[in-house]
């Protein structure tokens, strides 16, 4: 089982890195939704760190459920069209 959850774990933070490069803000900076999108930004890249961390750290619970979360936001937001991503991209729910 170890196994598994390592693999799925180092899969969801490079699942989560190539997210965030693919993630184009869609929305002016200076508007509520700009707002928005600077927020799910910031949360998608501190689970990305938060992760990081805690496979560091050999907690690889915490370490799946950081990055899952953390694609979780970045999705989210791509799904409110606060980002632009491309259309042939496997990353994301559109």
């Amino acid at each position: 089982m170890a196994a598994d959850l390592q693999e799925k774990t180092n899969r969801y933070e490079g699942m989560l890195a190539d997210a965030l490069d693919e993630a184009v803000q869609a929305v002016p900076d200076e508007t509520p939704l700009g707002d928005a999108a600077a927020d799910c930004l910031e949360m998608a890249e501190s689970y990305l760190d938060d992760g990081r961390h805690f496979k560091e750290a050999d907690d690889w619970v915490n370490a799946l459920a950081s990055f899952s979360y953390g694609y979780g936001w970045l999705d989210a937001g791509v799904r409110m069209g606060l980002f632009d991503v491309p259309d042939d991209s496997h990353l994301f729910t559109m």
